[in-house]
């Protein structure tokens, strides 16, 4: 993307927020098929725009080719479940929903969400682009389009007689290489008294906890609330409320309605636009002095690693997170140093970490090896994951988390 132009406003994008190396594909996994085979690597290069300050990867593969099969299941995190049936009931309480209202959520994955609307009697439409995950959605009773959200699926839909009182957009506007695309279906498919909710980890928060790791190729894009408004504006969608969320390592969850005069603008909105000025994310320097920190946090957690190996302290890896390819092969972790790593997904079980090639294995291996250290890749779901193998303090067993700090727990 060096001298490219900014995917949003078209100036030329020319600074670094963080340049880290080459990588494959943090959800490319290897199978047996594939292991003598090379893998590709890409630039992992974040940019920031000087004009708007969206932080952006250039696209190096279609997300036709990312998205197509994809392994990240939602229903395989009990807190995101949770999340998400807290979310519907308050949407049901919030926008007065009945058995007539349509709710339809883009990038719907496996149906995680749209069930516990469905459960309350809500007609649900789910859009997901991998073919894998709306076969899953579609197996639970949940209709849905196996497509890319976008204006001209909008469209068809609008044709069809669907629009929608409750938009949901869960953690995937990152994922949208061609944002003006995606947000004109919202503007198209959207009931004149409508709501769209947006929800996506804050940038001011990775840059705060210098979650590095949360950058990966599938995840074109990195938001602050103040471009995210600039970028609806431009089609005439305005943000009526935002609330600050713990998941993801700090999101935020934004409320859209069409732009009209007599929008009532809730405070919190202007309370999150002041803390991103406080933090400076209208100040170019914020941003290109990141990239010193991550080196930082690099040396850090390679010590670490040495230190335990050097101490024969046996470590092994929990999760198989996209967030966890990044920081391995960033650090340049092998199995060497990690020999193995567990999910509860058993679509990754079998499989090999993409670059690093650790194997993925059943949790139960963790109980089998009773390592010194579990290395907890997801640290965002780490309470949950502490819940899950308290058993590990049996044998003296400590957890560990690198972000935003290397820390033993």
């Amino acid at each position: 993307m060096l001298h490219g132009t900014c995917r949003f406003c078209g100036s030329l994008v020319k600074h670094t927020f963080v340049d880290l190396g080459v990588s494959p594909l943090a959800n490319s996994f290897v199978n047996d098929g594939g292991l003598h085979q090379m893998e590709p690597f890409y630039p992992l290069h974040a940019f920031v725009c000087e004009a708007c300050f969206l932080v952006q990867l250039g696209q190096f593969e279609s997300p036709n080719h990312i998205f197509n099969h994809y392994l990240y299941f939602s229903s395989y995190s009990s807190s995101w479940l949770l999340h998400a049936e807290q979310y519907a009931d308050m949407a049901i309480n919030r926008f007065r929903l009945h058995k007539d209202s349509q709710v339809i959520e883009a990038a719907s994955n496996d149906g995680y969400l749209l069930q516990y609307f469905q459960q309350r009697g809500i007609r649900t439409l789910g859009i997901e682009p991998a073919q894998n995950l709306a076969q899953i959605s579609t197996d639970k009773g949940i209709p849905t389009r196996a497509r890319f959200f976008g204006r001209e699926l909008a469209g068809e839909l609008v044709q069809e007689g669907v629009r929608a009182d409750l938009i949901v957009a869960n953690n995937v506007l990152a994922h949208v290489p061609d944002l003006h695309d995606f947000v004109a279906g919202f503007k198209l498919l959207l009931q004149p008294d409508g709501v769209v909710t947006i929800e996506f980890p804050h940038l001011l928060q990775l840059i705060i906890n210098r979650q590095f790791d949360t950058i990966y190729h599938e995840h074109f894009s990195y938001f602050s609330l103040g471009t995210v408004s600039r970028i609806l504006a431009q089609h005439q969608l305005q943000v009526v409320d935002v609330e600050e969320l713990v998941t993801h390592g700090g999101s935020l969850r934004l409320f859209v309605k069409h732009e009209q005069p007599h929008n009532e603008i809730h405070p919190n909105v202007a309370s999150v636009l002041q803390k991103e000025q406080d933090h400076g994310l209208h100040q170019l320097q914020t941003y290109v002095q990141f990239g010193a920190l991550v080196v930082q946090m690099k040396l850090d957690i390679m010590q670490f690693f040495l230190e335990a190996c050097q101490g024969k302290r046996s470590i092994a890896g929990y999760g198989a997170p996209a967030k966890g390819n990044t920081l391995l092969n960033y650090c340049g972790i092998g199995k060497e140093l990690l020999p193995y790593t567990v999910d509860r997904n058993p679509h990754k079980q079998g499989q090999l970490l993409p670059g690093s090639r650790i194997p993925v294995k059943d949790p139960e291996e963790i109980k089998r090896t009773r390592p010194d250290y579990v290395l907890i890749l997801p640290w965002n779901l780490k309470e949950e994951i502490m819940d899950e193998c308290a058993y590990i303090r049996e044998w003296g067993g400590q957890f560990v988390v690198l972000v935003p700090e290397v820390q033993v727990l």
